[in-house]
């Protein structure tokens, strides 16, 4: 029974329900206070998950290449133009909130938590990481519903469609792995959560949803680095 990923879509729906509902009731100073104090969340869990790192070049690597699919295949495009089809089905929001509608899906979506989080509990049923996630997850969306709406409410289904893939391939695709290999899938998803806090914080706008394609090849290339290049070298 997938319990982790239930809790955590309801999370992210009701967030954005709730915010959707408050959001006039909250001033402006607090809504952008929270957003930075979400930014910094998000950076703060992204440094946390790099630090894990096993295999710098597997990740740097996976890292530019995942990016470079991403531009050419104009990932980042499509995941906009889906942004700006939920926003005209639910009638919320402006068409300059895109952007940051993009950068939530991301987080949401492609955290390295969140599917690492998936996967153990499809595997041995553990769905401690994904009941933690929800719980910043819920005020996330809270917070950024005062702004986009009940759009936000929308991501749960995307997300609920991911992680439950996971949930299922879990007993697949978990026994391939080494803890290795885990720890340079959680320092490729820090990066980008860096990059995503950067992102909300309006720093600097990476393309967060073209670095998506890092995530599937990083635990490949870390795979092989360990395999073959560090033998070859050492």
């Amino acid at each position: 029974m997938p319990i982790g990923v239930i809790i955590n879509v309801l999370s992210v729906a009701l967030g954005g329900i709730f915010g959707s509902v408050v959001k006039d009731k909250l001033s402006d100073s607090y809504k952008t206070n929270m957003n930075m104090l979400f930014g910094l969340a998000s950076m703060g869990m992204g440094i946390s998950s790099i630090v894990l790192m096993k295999n710098m070049p597997a990740v740097i690597f996976s890292l530019i290449i995942g990016t470079t699919i991403g531009l050419v295949i104009h990932l980042g495009d499509a995941i906009n133009k889906a942004a700006g089809a939920m926003q005209a089905l639910t009638g919320g929001g402006k068409k300059e909130n895109a952007a940051q509608l993009v950068t939530i899906i991301v987080l949401f979506c492609a955290s390295g938590t969140g599917i690492y989080g998936a996967l153990v509990s499809g595997m041995n049923g553990d769905h401690s990481i994904l009941i933690a996630k929800s719980i910043l997850d819920f005020c996330t969306a809270m917070i950024f519903a005062c702004t986009l709406g009940k759009t936000v409410s929308m991501i749960a289904i995307p997300q609920g469609i991911i992680m439950l893939a996971l949930f299922l391939l879990a007993g697949f695709i978990y026994p391939m792995t080494t803890p290795d290999m885990i720890n340079d899938f959680k320092a490729c998803g820090g990066f980008i959560m860096l990059a995503t806090g950067f992102r909300i914080i309006q720093v600097k706008n990476y393309p967060t949803a073209d670095m998506i394609p890092a995530m599937i090849l990083v635990m490949p290339l870390s795979w092989f680095w360990m395999t073959y290049i560090i033998p070859l070298v050492g």
